[in-house]
């Protein structure tokens, strides 16, 4: 007796239209996403549209903004894997409801509307503090060296990029260097362009049409106009260093000799990171304990991160819209100032003041007093030799740090798909808001 199967017509029609909502799971992330969009303010984005009532119809502003927030959820960045995936990957056609935008159509909206989908964050944190029945008073505070881009001049590669070379820097030594060199090139290449023309005019006459520049003196032309403009950049960059330190004669500064400027994103910075010297951004971001979401972010071309203390609680403040009680902080916030400025505003900061080898404990705090002759810095070591202190301050690394795991490790995310620190900074939003978005989705699955 031949074996029987189960119905199999590939070449069948639907006779019906089947409802996306029998495609997936019914608690699959890409339903999450796109009900959760459903709920919130898009007007930003949509009178973009309502202002113009001619062409052909555009694309539903809220299929187009599920797209690449699905996208980042699930560590498909580029504009050209997004349009693969939406002819071929379930979960991206239901958000997208069978729609088929091109890579080109998905790039120019992002483009158009990055600051609107940075809004998107504080949208996303106040529904999931408000679902959570959260209130903000403990936080963690770190940063973390994100790569660069670098590739085509806009985000529609092929590819989600590799990271910014810094063998696509230059110093300003070098810079200097170069420019004289080409400079002297280009001056014999056009002292013997003119003879030549000057023979060339006593044998056919100044009617003769000539070509122009040679190719190889253009070629050299080409490459002086960028060093010029790095040069300058670098000397303004200078000159803002001194005024921030408020240098009588700012104006008069110049860059170091080994200051680096990058041709591929000039707004990016060469930083330390895990794996040695990067072309790089700074990505910030303050944690609370309970769901771990991301309460606070930004970006910063700064290194260090001692700059960046009270400029996060600040963004906490704004984007959570709740006080700040306590935070915990690693050494790179430690300064004089931060620890004033955090007593001023009655936030109870736990700062460490040094590198401590995991394998040393710390040592017992000295009973009595602690006399007023000593610094701030001295005051939080004697807090965090505190049995108290130690305990509070243990929490930072399973607070924050995690974090930072799950946002390059599941997700993805190591490196900017987007060039120059306002797109960065955009870009940054929308990755906290889809960590976020997840954290929501886990809480209300569960």
């Amino acid at each position: 007796m031949a074996k029987v199967y189960r119905p199999y017509c590939p070449e069948q029609d639907f006779v019906l239209p089947p409802s996306l909502r029998e495609w997936l799971a019914e608690d699959h992330l890409a339903y999450f996403v796109s009900d959760l969009i459903d709920q919130l303010d898009l007007s930003a984005i949509e009178q973009h549209y309502e202002r113009e009532a001619r062409g052909y119809p555009p694309y539903h502003p809220r299929m187009m903004t599920k797209v690449p927030v699905y996208g980042y959820c699930v560590g498909v960045f580029s504009s050209r894997r997004l349009e693969k995936r939406l002819l071929e990957d379930i979960a991206f056609r239901v958000p997208a409801a069978g729609n088929e935008p091109d890579f080109r159509t998905i790039a120019d909206f992002r483009r158009i509307h990055l600051k609107a989908l940075e809004g998107l964050f504080v949208q996303v944190l106040q529904l999931a503090l408000r679902l959570g029945a959260m209130k903000l008073g403990r936080i963690a505070i770190d940063g973390s060296k994100v790569k660069a881009y670098y590739g085509a001049p806009t985000d529609r590669s092929s590819s989600v990029g590799c990271k910014a070379s810094k063998h696509k820097a230059m110093s300003y030594q070098r810079m200097r260097e170069d420019r004289k060199r080409l400079k002297e090139e280009a001056g014999r290449l056009l002292a013997e362009a003119e003879r030549v023309d000057k023979e060339e005019d006593k044998r056919y006459g100044r009617s003769r049409r000539g070509d122009g520049l040679p190719a190889e003196l253009q070629r050299r032309e080409q490459r002086i106009k960028p060093i010029a403009e790095a040069r300058r950049e670098l000397e303004e960059r200078a000159r803002a260093e001194a005024e921030e330190k408020k240098d009588p004669r700012a104006n008069e500064a110049r860059p170091e000799p080994k200051a680096q400027y990058n041709f591929t994103d000039p707004e990016s910075r060469i930083m330390k990171g895990p794996d040695g010297f990067v072309q790089a951004y700074n990505a910030q971001i303050a944690v609370e304990p309970a769901l771990r979401l991301i309460v606070g972010q930004a970006v910063t071309q700064r290194a260090d991160d001692k700059k960046q203390l009270l400029p996060m609680i600040d963004k906490v403040e704004q984007q959570a819209g709740q006080k700040v009680r306590q935070a915990l902080v690693d050494s790179g916030y430690c300064a004089e100032d931060n620890l004033k400025n955090a007593a001023s505003r009655n936030i109870d900061l736990y700062a460490a003041t040094g590198k401590q080898k995991h394998d040393r404990m710390a040592t017992a705090s000295v009973r009595g007093r602690i006399p007023k002759s000593v610094t701030l810095v001295e005051r939080m070591r004697g807090k965090l030799m505190t049995k108290t202190g130690r305990s509070i301050y243990a929490l930072r690394k399973t607070i924050v740090e995690p974090v930072f795991g799950q946002i390059k490790q599941a997700q993805g995310f190591r490196q900017f798909l987007l060039r120059g620190y306002q797109k960065v900074q955009s870009e940054w939003a929308l990755v906290c808001t889809t960590h976020n978005l997840l954290k929501l989705y886990r809480l209300v699955t569960a």
